[in-house]
């Protein structure tokens, strides 16, 4: 899988508001923290209010916040908000694929292979991740040697 550069700042600004908690925070803030351009943020935020996963109110006491509680918004939520489906080949979801011949069974790999991304990325919230404890199974996963090679 590949987790694009508007996925990885989306959910890294996603997190700066479950962190911030309660209350607007500017979008200059978030994009200072996290190192994300501003006007490529503007652009991720508003995909987020969007998806109802942000809130945000203009003028000087304006800003942005979580639209629902940082335990309810998923990683897997953020990353649709902004790229769509999880997994497709092609732009075409895998359940919707048809392979002939040898290659028939290969649908049922992409099935699968969503169903891996869904079990880490729907786990983890935003929550887990702004204090900085991750599901119990997402570190053993990470805590694999394995896990760690680059291949």
């Amino acid at each position: 899988m590949r987790v694009s550069a508007k996925a990885d700042y989306a959910i890294r600004a996603a997190v700066e508001l479950a962190a911030a908690g309660d209350g607007p925070v500017k979008g200059d803030r978030i994009a200072q923290a996290q190192d994300i351009p501003s006007n490529f943020l503007e652009n991720i935020l508003g995909d987020l209010r969007n998806a109802g996963l942000v809130a945000s109110r203009r003028g000087a006491d304006g800003g942005y916040w979580l639209a629902r509680p940082a335990e309810e918004v998923s990683l897997a939520d953020i990353i649709r908000a902004v790229d769509g489906p999880l997994a497709n080949v092609r732009g075409v979801r895998s359940e919707q694929l048809s392979y002939e011949g040898s290659a028939a069974p290969l649908r049922d790999v992409w099935v699968a292979v969503r169903a891996s991304l869904r079990g880490v990325l729907e786990q983890v919230t935003l929550a887990d991740l702004a204090r900085g404890e991750l599901p119990a199974s997402v570190q053993a996963l990470a805590a694999d040697p394995d896990a760690w090679a680059p291949h």
